[in-house]
């Protein structure tokens, strides 16, 4: 008589469903590998950034349209370009600051966020991304010096 082998797996199948990604983080992950594939000069990422703001709906477009000119004005030498699909900017390559977008993830707010590349630091703790209900001219010098500090 022969031995036989059992798998150690269970042979009943179980119908739990398996945590990932959801229908936004996949398209943001997908609108990034498109990205890294891009060879993109200044100009590209300008374009790419505009367009990105032009697709979004009007309460983020508005907020992004007048974030990109404060940023423009504030560090002229940050890159624009887009960043999962997101309006961001970069020095030297590697993204500084951010625009997400209320609607990209299905959010109650906008997000204006700065990556390690930003020069924040003050001691051990320090703000990197700010919660944007809407974008009026009293919040633009704050935003304005925050983007000169981060590049400096």
């Amino acid at each position: 008589m022969k031995d036989t082998q059992k798998s150690g797996k269970s042979t009943t199948a179980t119908k739990k469903k398996a945590e990932g990604f959801t229908d936004e983080e996949r398209a943001a992950i997908k609108e990034r590998v498109r990205e890294t594939k891009a060879v993109a000069d200044k100009a590209d990422g300008e374009s790419a950034l505009l367009a990105s703001i032009a697709a979004m709906p009007k309460p983020d477009r508005a907020m992004a349209e007048r974030l990109h000119a404060v940023i423009k004005a504030s560090a002229p030498a940050l890159s624009p370009r887009t960043w999962y699909g997101m309006p961001a900017y970069a020095k030297d390559g590697k993204v500084v600051c951010f625009f997400q977008p209320a609607q990209k993830f299905k959010t109650r707010y906008a997000t204006f966020g700065f990556n390690d590349a930003a020069q924040l630091d003050e001691g051990t703790i320090w703000p990197v991304a700010f919660a944007l209900k809407q974008l009026t001219a009293a919040e633009e010098p704050r935003i304005g010096a925050l983007v000169k500090k981060a590049v400096s």
